[in-house]
């Protein structure tokens, strides 16, 4: 890929796709959503990607190359869940006057993934939010999720690699959740990661067993109900494309943390539902002491990341984001305090 003589700021680019009159379908707006690794351009019928040129531990976006690689990923891996969604990489370039476009010919100085947009109405939080949803509208997801999982090669590793995975993920969840900058009652931390430890401790065959069974696939790795659609198709997007060893996974932990999020939401008995369809489906029926351990291990993991939006520039304050966490400490107490 060739470079432009001269730079085209981060501040350019949004500034550029923010105005209507420079997308080729001329939609009647463009709505601009900022996420913590993108900025997202909503037209009346597309959605347009565009990933910040940021670096962190878990992901690099910080060139043009690795965000062009990034943006052929994403598309690569949602089309196995969103087939009709995903359309491909659209560049934007600049003349030899200096002048943006969008998908046409010239030097490309960023890449967007371009989808189909959905209805809002149709994803699974909006529904959950109106208490609209029935087993009948959530089946045609939960199958094609559990299709999913049934077809995932195994990834080989090890029960004992497996387990040191889950161990760190704890720890590092508690080191920043006893972080006294966010006033959590350390007690409370304690008591809540001192069970999932003793579960990974005195309970190693939970987890074994699910290595035997070859159960740990390439998942999805950010299952939550904003990335559900219902309506007008069954499609899951919003696959994490920016770090392989994310999506390695047991199914029933990802089916444990959608659990999690469907009752935070209040509707606690989709999470028994998507583990019914996707028993039936491929004769898996982990364990609820394994689910249990799942949803509080997933709940320190969305606390912990809940508080560092804390820490993000341009955030509002900080309260929202504590009392998220909370919640999510809340829904992870007690899971395990009864054989431990």
């Amino acid at each position: 890929m060739r470079h432009p003589d001269f730079q085209v700021s981060t501040f350019q680019k949004v500034q550029f796709l923010s105005q209507a009159a420079n997308y080729s379908e001329k939609p009647t707006q463009i709505e601009v959503i900022e996420t913590h690794m993108s900025w997202v351009f909503l037209a009346d019928q597309s959605v347009y990607k565009l990933k910040k040129p940021v670096k962190y531990e878990f992901l690099d976006f910080s060139t043009l190359t690795a965000r062009y690689q990034n943006c052929l990923e994403e598309v690569r891996l949602n089309r196995q869940l969103a087939p009709n969604i995903y359309l491909g990489l659209v560049p934007l370039t600049v003349d030899a006057q200096g002048k943006l476009h969008l998908g046409t010919d010239g030097t490309p100085v960023d890449w967007l993934v371009k989808m189909r947009r959905l209805p809002a109405a149709g994803m699974l939080d909006d529904a959950i939010a109106r208490g609209t949803v029935r087993p009948s509208d959530l089946r045609p997801v939960a199958e094609l999720l559990a299709r999913f999982y049934q077809t995932a090669p195994a990834v080989p590793l090890s029960a004992a690699a497996y387990r040191q995975t889950l161990k760190a993920d704890l720890q590092a969840s508690r080191q920043v959740l006893v972080s006294s900058e966010y006033g959590l009652p350390p007690e409370w931390i304690d008591r809540i990661t001192d069970s999932q430890m003793m579960v990974l401790k005195a309970e190693p065959e939970l987890f074994d067993r699910r290595v035997a069974e070859n159960r740990i696939v390439e998942g999805h790795g950010d299952l939550r109900p904003q990335h559900i659609c219902l309506k007008p198709e069954a499609a899951i997007i919003d696959r994490l494309e920016f770090n392989r060893t994310l999506r390695i996974l047991d199914p029933a932990d990802e089916l444990a943390f959608l659990a999690l999020e469907c009752e935070r939401l209040g509707a606690a008995w989709m999470g028994d539902f998507f583990l019914e369809v996707y028993g039936a489906t491929t004769g898996d029926r982990p364990p609820q002491r394994l689910i249990e351990f799942y949803k509080s291990y997933r709940a320190c993991l969305r606390a912990k990341l809940s508080l560092w939006h804390i820490r993000e520039p341009g955030q509002p304050g900080p309260e929202q984001w504590l009392n998220q966490a909370r919640t999510y400490l809340h829904l992870a107490d007690g899971l395990l305090q009864s054989r431990t």
